[in-house]
């Protein structure tokens, strides 16, 4: 068995629901993974010794946000993420481990953790608790 792709995006009816980069993901470029109309963009910069990104600021932009987005680092562990399609039906899962990471875009997710995990997790705001989102029993329920 061949080694799995570094890159992978979950689909649904042409409808992106994950990128996940695993942790053997590399490249010598700058690479996004991301369409320009998600409101996360997720990128892999690889940069030498004495390389310089110039000092900038970021201009003010207002962006309209219609879905929470959300990005995990997986640190340390390991977890099962369960995918559902809009209508909570069940889909796919995939296992990450350390140092892989995962951008949720769309539909729904559920977790299980396969050991002791430590994880980051970067979402836009401003988060508005469980109104930002619908409970479900899916396949860790």
């Amino acid at each position: 068995m061949g080694e799995m792709d570094p890159i992978e995006k979950i689909l649904c009816n042409g409808d992106c629901l994950a990128i996940i980069v695993y942790h053997n993901y590399t490249t010598d470029n700058i690479a996004f993974f991301t369409p320009g109309d998600f409101s996360q963009q997720l990128g892999y910069m690889k940069h030498n010794k004495g390389d310089i990104i110039q000092e900038h600021v970021h201009i003010l932009h207002l962006r309209e946000i219609k879905y929470t987005q959300e990005t995990l680092f997986i640190r340390r562990g390991r977890v099962k993420v369960n995918f559902y399609t809009e209508d909570q039906q069940y889909l796919t899962s995939r296992e990450l481990a350390t140092g892989d990471v995962i951008l949720l875009a769309s539909g729904g997710h559920g977790f299980e953790f396969l050991e002791e995990t430590e994880m980051i997790e970067v979402k836009q705001g401003p988060y508005c608790g469980d109104q930002d989102k619908v409970r479900f029993n899916g396949a860790t329920s």
